[in-house]
């Protein structure tokens, strides 16, 4: 009898499928997740590189730090067993594989945090008996809570890289790498090549990295007979003179559909394909901003490096401990309505000696006696400079302005 009274009700399951190595699906939307190398790069952009998008980075002023984020993308491929395909019209694909970070130990990560809060404790507890006799600091900043300035996620996802040591030869050859040097594939007559409306070298390179996609299987046409694995694409100073764009010449250029075009193409292989692609572009010599515009909103996600080399802030007092400002202009709405908003805007980079971190941007209050005028007046200056809230929007002085 008890047999007939039970229901037939079930509980429904999620079906598990394998992930892909190196990757985890996303608690905001579901989306395949990858990590890009930094780990503090993937929480600010939702935990990770969306599969099938495209990461603009625009290039600092002397291509330093950019270059650093896509030797960092490479590695972590590698690592993680996935397909690199690399692209650039200035230096051999060979030449970038042969700088990429070696990868560290865990072990060496965990001992060095570690040894690191042990040291900032203690140097807390001395510089905290030493502050009471050398700054006097004003009564509402006493009880405000210490600026977490790291970026970090509870799960661990991603690995750490030792810039200054490059990988071995065997990691680097560990996994397919696929190559593409523009040099390399001009023909003797450009004239009679057929480009169907578009650069040559854009089509040049679409067209390679299509083969890659259908031959090694990445877009799901051709059952794989090995496990499932990620194609990652680094193209580097894409839409620079060397590619053969005329964009950042003036600001009527000829080919001014062909970034644009070449960028829609590509959107949609990456969308139907087990792949994502980190592109460095040299924004600051484009002529026409709003080429620039056109590209960043075909994107999926825009991040931007200012540096400080050479520039009057790389003096200044208040930026001492960082190397350039971080600038998140657009982040992927996929599968959502609305993209991930970050915690704060106010972000900078640093590089040390071993690891590339991006860090939030604080202004600690400066009021001790033995400060010059003109030391705070530069700070003063500086924290203008860092709004962008209505400070930015207000024009000369008015009564919104502070």
């Amino acid at each position: 009898m008890s047999a007939r009274t039970g229901t037939s009700f079930q509980r429904r399951r999620r079906s598990q499928r394998p992930l892909v190595p190196g990757t985890r699906p996303s608690l905001h939307n579901g989306q395949l997740l990858l990590s890009t190398g930094v780990p503090s790069l993937d929480y600010i952009i939702g935990g990770g590189l969306a599969v099938g998008t495209i990461l603009l980075v625009e290039e600092d002023r002397y291509e330093s730090y950019s270059r650093v984020l896509l030797k960092y993308f490479l590695a972590e491929g590698i690592v993680c067993g996935h397909s690199l395909f690399i692209a650039s019209a200035k230096d051999q694909p060979e030449l970038i594989l042969q700088e990429l970070p070696a990868p560290l130990l865990d072990d060496v990560i965990e001992i060095e945090e570690s040894s690191k809060e042990r040291r900032d404790h203690s140097e807390d507890i001395t510089s905290a008996t030493a502050l009471q006799h050398s700054m006097s600091i004003a009564w509402r900043y006493q009880n405000l809570p210490k600026v977490q300035t790291t970026l970090t996620s509870s799960s661990r996802f991603g690995h750490y890289y030792d810039i200054s040591k490059t990988m071995s030869f065997e990691l680097q050859h560990s996994v397919n790498c696929h190559s593409f040097f523009l040099p390399d594939e001009v023909p003797v007559d450009l004239a009679s090549a057929d480009c169907s409306n578009m650069n040559f070298g854009y089509v040049k390179l679409l067209r390679a990295i299509q083969r890659v996609i259908r031959e090694e299987g990445f877009d799901g046409a051709s059952p794989q007979t090995k496990q499932r694995s990620i194609l990652r694409i680094g193209i580097h100073s894409f839409g620079s003179v060397l590619w053969g764009d005329d964009v950042g010449l003036n600001e009527n250029p000829e080919s001014v559909c062909s970034l644009t075009k070449f960028l829609y193409a590509l959107r949609g292989l990456l969308r139907t394909s087990l792949s994502a692609c980190i592109m460095t572009v040299p924004a600051y010599l484009s002529q026409n901003k709003a080429v620039i515009g056109r590209v960043a909103r075909l994107s999926d996600t825009v991040i931007g490096l200012e540096s400080f080399n050479a520039s009057e802030r790389e003096t200044n007092p208040i930026y001492k401990d960082y190397h350039g400002l971080f600038h998140v202009h657009q982040l992927p709405r996929l599968n959502c309505l609305i993209s991930d908003v970050p915690d704060t805007k106010d972000l900078a980079f640093k590089l040390k000696r071993k690891l590339f971190t991006i860090e939030r941007l604080h202004l600690p209050p400066d009021l001790s006696d033995t400060v010059s005028r003109s030391s705070k007046q530069n700070v003063a200056e500086s924290a203008k400079l860092l709004s962008s809230g209505c400070g930015e929007m207000a024009r000369g002085k008015r009564h919104l302005d502070f």
